[in-house]
């Protein structure tokens, strides 16, 4: 099986506040019989010797399935653009595969195919689904450590648009791929 050319840091966002979920920490909610961080975390694992999840609580139960942990520098969970940071001041390979942990139905292939679009020029990665960027499936150059953090010190809290500031790479991919999908509310648990 093909394994990515490059080596490349994985960054998993499980830091957020859930409200959608009632405030429940989302990566560790129960889906097939076991939490949504364990599902992502055992496709991308192979795929990387640095796997860093960014949580702001139950750093305890994360563990057992990062190299590294990390949280935001801001408290009050301000979104994924403050874990996506936190994740590049410790990444130790030049690119930093980013993931949210509420996607469990992502497979290999999808990932192979992002971790494909390396390049030499440093242009980000973010997979397109029916015409709507989705952040929370990119692949970013580390060297874009100090823009995207400028873009924050002047006031930008959207990953999405700290990413287009650039010229960003589009990975296409059908509105109806189920593995893209965001496991973010009651309803999608019971599915």
């Amino acid at each position: 099986m093909p394994t990515p050319a490059s080596p490349c840091s994985i960054l998993l966002l499980a830091g957020g506040r859930g409200q959608r979920m009632g405030g429940q920490d989302k990566g560790l909610l129960q889906w097939n019989g076991k939490p949504l961080i364990a599902h992502v975390q055992a496709v991308v694992r192979p795929l990387t010797d640095d796997l860093i999840i960014s949580c702001n609580r139950n750093q305890g139960q994360y563990q057992p399935y990062a190299d590294q942990l990390v949280s935001d520098a801001e408290a009050d969970f301000p979104g994924p653009l403050a874990g996506v940071l936190a994740g590049l001041k410790v990444a130790r390979h030049p690119w930093l595969l980013v993931l949210a942990c509420d996607a469990p139905m992502i497979d290999r292939a999808l990932l192979l195919d992002l971790l494909s679009q390396i390049n030499d020029q440093q242009h980000p990665v973010m997979v397109r689904q029916g015409g709507y960027w989705q952040p929370m499936f990119s692949l970013i150059p580390c060297a874009l450590r100090d823009d995207l953090e400028l873009a924050w010190q002047q006031g930008d809290r959207s990953l999405q648009r700290a990413l287009l500031k650039h010229p960003v790479q589009a990975l296409e991919y059908p509105e109806d791929d189920q593995r893209l999908s965001n496991f973010n509310t009651p309803a999608y648990l019971q599915r």
